[in-house]
């Protein structure tokens, strides 16, 4: 069983307390892997981020700092690393992650490979406060009052929008950027692309019958910023000949949980770039590689 309040023991230093993660800042900074999960497996943004707000303490707990652990989630047929604490018995073993990416992963696959939470995916995506009475119900938490702690997170700070589809999905995000370089244009409601985030750059699917000059005007942008966004040259060819582009400048690091990538066969740096959501020009610093250059087999390139 998981008990919530054993993983709530926060930095308390004087010296510290200034790099304690807000709820703000834990939605801003995983909000994208919360929304990628639920398109994977089904289980709610809203759930899986008022999950590990709750359980971690906004990521500040000593499971969540240790070990990357932001659901609580205890060893059971765990064969990976382990660490312990004090939960409903002394030291109990709990997962240890490389990073907290992985533990957002396991969650997803914790709750949708295990039978005793089946039930919960036959309810609707939006139908949040049933999903945390199912969790609740189905022993994930001892806490009584498990359920109505995640409703209430989910409705103080709106995160049933991340369960919505189109632009309900995405007002959070615009409404709670703080200094990020987004473009200046709203999207459509009932425009022809859904809109995508990664890295928290805006970026939309390419589909058949799309130009350079039809997504620009789609989404409010001059001629020259859909190619500059998207670091290509005079030579860019169709639009079709991409998976999906960006509709705004990407960043100058990655996400902070991804610091590098293995290169793998005939992968180019443009092809990393817009994987990271990086731009090439930053690559190329970080990397101290003179533009132009492409990066060999097994090299690894650093993200941040």
């Amino acid at each position: 069983m998981i008990n919530i309040f054993s993983f709530f023991v926060f930095i308390s230093l004087s010296g510290q307390t200034s790099s304690r993660m807000t709820p703000d800042d834990y939605i801003e900074k995983y909000n994208e892997w919360a929304v990628m999960n639920m398109k994977r497996t089904g289980v709610p943004a809203s759930i899986t981020l008022a999950q590990g707000m709750l359980e971690s303490g906004n990521g500040n707990s000593r499971l969540a700092l240790e070990a990357n652990n932001h659901f609580g989630i205890k060893c059971h047929d765990w064969t990976g690393e382990k660490v312990y604490h004090h939960d409903d018995r002394r030291n109990e073993c709990f997962r240890k992650y490389n990073s907290v990416y992985d533990s957002y992963a396991d969650h997803a696959k914790f709750l949708s490979g295990r039978s005793r939470y089946a039930g919960l995916f036959e309810l609707e995506v939006t139908d949040y406060k049933g999903w945390a009475k199912g969790l609740k119900n189905a022993g994930y938490a001892t806490d009584p009052n498990y359920a109505k702690r995640l409703i209430d997170i989910i409705e103080n700070h709106k995160l049933f929008m991340f369960d919505e589809e189109g632009e309900q999905g995405t007002a959070w995000r615009r409404s709670s950027e703080r200094g990020s370089s987004v473009g200046n244009h709203e999207v459509d409601p009932f425009s022809k692309h859904e809109v995508f985030y990664n890295n928290g750059v805006r970026y939309v699917k390419i589909k058949s019958g799309d130009t350079f000059s039809s997504i620009a005007r789609e989404f409010g942008l001059r001629d020259w910023e859909l190619p500059r966004y998207n670091d290509l040259g005079a030579e860019r060819g169709r639009v079709t000949e991409y998976n999906y582009l960006y509709i705004q400048p990407k960043r100058k690091n990655a996400h902070p949980d991804q610091k590098s990538h293995l290169v793998r066969e005939n992968e180019t740096m443009f092809e990393i770039s817009q994987i990271y959501g990086v731009k090439m020009r930053s690559l190329y610093k970080l990397n101290e590689m003179p533009e132009g250059k492409e990066p060999r087999p097994g090299d690894r390139i650093k993200l941040r």
